[in-house]
C-alpha cells in the first residue's frame, strides 16, 4: 500500500520551487513565483490523468488531501475523475439554471416596466399559480411544448385570460434565458399554444350600465356617505378604481387632479379635468379624509374595490363600478361628436402607433375638459345639446 501523507504543513509552507510527493497520487507543485497547485495523478484503464485540486492560497494541505481521497475513490470505480467533476459541474449549472430561478429573475429584471414596480403581484402571479408549481424545478433548456402544454391545459379552457397570461410571462422568461446564453427552445411556447387550440373560454366584458339609465342611479347615490361620494366622483371622472380610491386631497388643484404614474396602467402621470359637479364631491368628501386619503376606509388605508361593488350587488344590479368606463365611452360615441382621440384620451388610453405618439404631445386637457363637463350634466340630469369637439376646434 503505498505511503501517505508524506507532507507536513511547514514543508508545504516553505517549500522551494519544484514538485512535492504527498503520497497516494497527491502532488504539490510550487512554482518560480511564489504560489503553488495542487494536483491528482491516478490511472485509469492504463492511462495516466492529472487533475488539479486548487491553488495552495485557496486549497490547504488537509483539503488537498480529502479532495485527493474523494477522487481516488472514483477511480477506483473506473471512472475518470475529471469528466466525472465536470458531470458533476454541469448537473449543478443545470440545477441553478431551473426554470424558477429563472423566472424570478426575469421578473426582477421587468419590475421598472411595472406599476409600482410590480409590488402588487399580478404579474407573477400566472407564472406562481400555474407554471412554476408543475415545472419550476425542471432545467429552463430542458423545458419543452409538451412540458408547457400539460401545465396549462387544466385551465386552458375554463380559465382562458389567466393562461393566456400565464403563457405570455412564460415567453418573457424563456427570452431571458436566451439572453443569458442560455439553450432555451425560443418557440416552445409557440408551439405549446399549437398543441393546446383555441379557447372556448368566452372573454367576458365587466358588465356596465347603459348610459341612459346612469343619471337615476347617480341621483340615488344620496347618502353623502363615502361610498356614494367615491361612487359619484368615480362616475364623473372616468377613471378606474385604483387612482380613484388611492386619490389624495395634495393631487387635486382646482380644475384639475393630477394622478401620479405609479398608479396608472399606462405608467404614466394622467391629468383629470373636473368638472363642476366633480369638484363639488371632493369639497363634501375633504371632512371624511385622513392620511391625506379623501376616501379612507373604515378601519385602516382606503376603502375597497369590493365596497363600491358590493353597493351594486345589494341593488342587484348587473353592472360594475369599472363598467361606468364603459358607459361613459358609449355615451360619447352615440350622444356627442366628440373625435375619437379625445374620448380614448378620457379614459387614458394611447391611440396611434408610436411615430404618431411622438409626434402627438398633447392630452387634449381643455377640450377634454368640455367633454367631462357635459357629462357631468347629463349624469346630473340636466338637458345639454350634443357637443361638438372637432380636431380643428
Amino acid at each position: 500500500m503505498p505511503t501517505l501523507n508524506k507532507l507536513s504543513a511547514l514543508q508545504v509552507k516553505s517549500a522551494s520551487p519544484g514538485k512535492y510527493n504527498d503520497g497516494g497520487g497527491l502532488w504539490l507543485h510550487r512554482r518560480q513565483d511564489g504560489g503553488g497547485q495542487w494536483f491528482l495523478r491516478v490511472q485509469i484503464h492504463g492511462r495516466r490523468r492529472e487533475m488539479g485540486l486548487g491553488s495552495l492560497s485557496e486549497v490547504s494541505l488537509k483539503e488537498a488531501r480529502q479532495l485527493a481521497g474523494r477522487w481516488r475513490a472514483v477511480a477506483r470505480e473506473g471512472k475518470d475523475p475529471i469528466k466525472e467533476r465536470q458531470r458533476l459541474l454541469r448537473e449543478a449549472a443545470k440545477a441553478d439554471h431551473v426554470l424558477a430561478t429563472i423566472a424570478h429573475e426575469a421578473y426582477e429584471a421587468r419590475k421598472a416596466e411595472l406599476k409600482n414596480d410590480g409590488k402588487a403581484g399580478r404579474w407573477f402571479s400566472p407564472l406562481e399559480l400555474h407554471v412554476l408549481p408543475k415545472l419550476g424545478r425542471i432545467p429552463i433548456e430542458e423545458v419543452d411544448q409538451q412540458d408547457i402544454k400539460n401545465a396549462l391545459s387544466p385551465i386552458w379552457h375554463s380559465k382562458g385570460e389567466t393562461a393566456r397570461k400565464a403563457l405570455n410571462r412564460l415567453g418573457i422568461v424563456m427570452r431571458h434565458g436566451a439572453a443569458m446564453g442560455l439553450d432555451v427552445d425560443m418557440q416552445a411556447t409557440d408551439k405549446a399554444k399549437a398543441l393546446l387550440g383555441k379557447s372556448r373560454q368566452k372573454r367576458k366584458h365587466i358588465p356596465s350600465m347603459p348610459w341612459q339609465e346612469v343619471p337615476a342611479f347617480y341621483a340615488s347615490l344620496d347618502e353623502g356617505s363615502i361610498t356614494h361620494l367615491a361612487l359619484k366622483l368615480l362616475i364623473l371622472t372616468a377613471v378606474r378604481s385604483h387612482p380613484l380610491r388611492f386619490c389624495q386631497l395634495d393631487e387635486t388643484d382646482g380644475d384639475t387632479w393630477i394622478i401620479p404614474a405609479e398608479r396608472m396602467k399606462t405608467g404614466k402621470e394622467f391629468r383629470v379635468p373636473l368638472s363642476i359637479e366633480a369638484r363639488n364631491i371632493i369639497e363634501q368628501a375633504k371632512p371624511f379624509a385622513r392620511e391625506g386619503f379623501i376616501f379612507p376606509s373604515v378601519r385602516k388605508g382606503v376603502i375597497s374595490d369590493a365596497t363600491m361593488s358590493r353597493l351594486m350587488e345589494r341593488r342587484e344590479l348587473e353592472a360594475r363600478p369599472h363598467g361606468f368606463r364603459s358607459s361613459f365611452r358609449t355615451w360619447c360615441a352615440e350622444a356627442t361628436d366628440t373625435p375619437r382621440e379625445i374620448a380614448e384620451m378620457a379614459l387614458a388610453h394611447e391611440v396611434g402607433g408610436k411615430v404618431e405618439l411622438s409626434y402627438r404631445r398633447t392630452d387634449y386637457l381643455e377640450k377634454r375638459r368640455v367633454l367631462m363637463e357635459s357629462w357631468a350634466q347629463h349624469v346630473q340630469g340636466q338637458s345639454s345639446n350634443v357637443i361638438q369637439l372637432a380636431e380643428g376646434q
